[in-house]
């Protein structure tokens, strides 16, 4: 009975020591492009990659991203909110799009992806935005009261466009608690179809496989980190790196082929 009492208490000590250092674990997103550094919450992160992913869709260069990614920061923080403010009581979303000023229903401007594609149709109306001033090409499609302040945020802008658009491969991680539940393959797919376009994918046991090389393959693979927490991603291998969440010690190397993403998720899950 002894015997059985103290593994019982060994066995709740390390339970306890478990969900005591899951508490402890401060969730965050970075990139590291070069001497650049930028952080944000996982939530900010799965709608910096949002934003990226369809500039990358519609061949936009990560300038391009850059500037929705610094706009997106200063007009609402990279969340979807549902308010304005006293300038723009109708502002609604990621970036702050009035329908009074024109830019859709307030239906159309709190879907993220909508938003992203009307920040965009504005953007490449500018002619030489790639080489504006990230805040003068901002301010050219806000026209806000402020124009300085998309500045700011230039650096968080680069590193993570450069990140999320697969220009700079590894620099995109993600700590993370473990999962609450099992990750669906199905909701993975719906994400990276709306994020990319037609993509090649097919499910394999707990993971979903992507097909696709290159600046591509490595955009893909930084979204599926940047959306881990949602989606219950637990690890992510690209051309012989591999990114664990339980790990928390970024990209290591592996086998994994080139021309492929494998996202491999809690298992569980019936894919559907």
């Amino acid at each position: 009975m002894l015997t059985l009492a103290l593994l019982a208490g060994a066995v709740y000590t390390v339970m306890a020591f478990v969900q005591r250092s899951e508490t402890l674990v401060t969730e965050r997103c970075t990139a590291d492009v070069g001497t650049q550094h930028a952080e944000l919450a996982t939530d900010q992160a799965a709608n910096a990659s949002l934003i990226t992913a369809v500039a990358v869709q519609r061949g936009l260069p990560p300038r391009a991203a850059s500037i929705a990614l610094a706009t997106a920061m200063q007009e609402s923080k990279l969340r979807n909110i549902d308010h304005g403010d006293l300038a723009g009581p109708d502002s609604r979303g990621l970036f702050q799009q009035r329908p009074s000023q024109g830019w859709g229903t307030t239906e159309q401007v709190m879907d993220p992806y909508y938003a992203a594609n009307a920040f965009y149709d504005a953007l490449v109306k500018i002619p030489g935005y790639e080489t504006l001033e990230i805040t003068d090409a901002a301010q050219r499609v806000q026209r806000s009261a402020f124009p300085t302040a998309y500045a700011q945020h230039e650096v968080m802008g680069r590193a993570f466009a450069s990140a999320l658009s697969g220009q700079t491969p590894e620099a995109m991680q993600c700590t993370l608690r473990a999962p609450q539940e099992a990750g669906q393959a199905g909701t993975v797919g719906a994400g990276l179809a709306q994020a990319y376009g037609a993509l090649g994918t097919f499910p394999d046991g707990d993971s979903l496989v992507v097909e696709a090389g290159g600046s591509q393959a490595w955009s893909v693979a930084h979204w599926a980190v940047a959306n881990a927490k949602d989606l219950a991603v637990m690890q992510v291998d690209v051309a012989g790196r591999s990114w664990l969440r339980e790990d928390q010690a970024g990209w290591q190397a592996s086998d994994a082929p080139e021309g492929q993403v494998r996202i491999t998720l809690a298992p569980g899950g019936t894919g559907d």
